[in-house]
């Protein structure tokens, strides 16, 4: 089980820095495998639709947690390294500031 815990940490430290590393604000990530990705000024639902269609990555829109959760997306490190890394690069070529 520690085992387990600990790939999804690492998996949810290379999203967390490849976000920050682009210049975003970024919570969560470090307790938890879920990263909160901030596009201010930017509905979620839009954020949302945007990742999809421009690097075929599903998030969660923020905005279903609730008025909170507005602006921002929710990445998962739940996935194998291989699909991490090649989501980081995704990212990377659709979205770095």
């Amino acid at each position: 089980m520690e085992q387990t815990v600990s790939f999804y940490k690492e998996n949810a430290t290379i999203l967390r820095n490849a976000f920050q590393e682009m210049g975003f604000t970024v919570y969560g990530g470090v307790d938890a495998p879920y990263i909160w990705v901030g596009f201010p000024g930017k509905a979620s639902w839009d954020v949302f639709t945007d990742i999809l269609t421009r690097c075929d990555i599903v998030t969660t829109p923020g905005s279903g947690f609730g008025p909170g959760g507005e602006g921002f997306v929710r990445t998962s490190a739940f996935g194998s390294r291989d699909n991490i890394n090649e989501a980081v690069r995704r990212f990377k070529a659709a979205f770095s500031k």
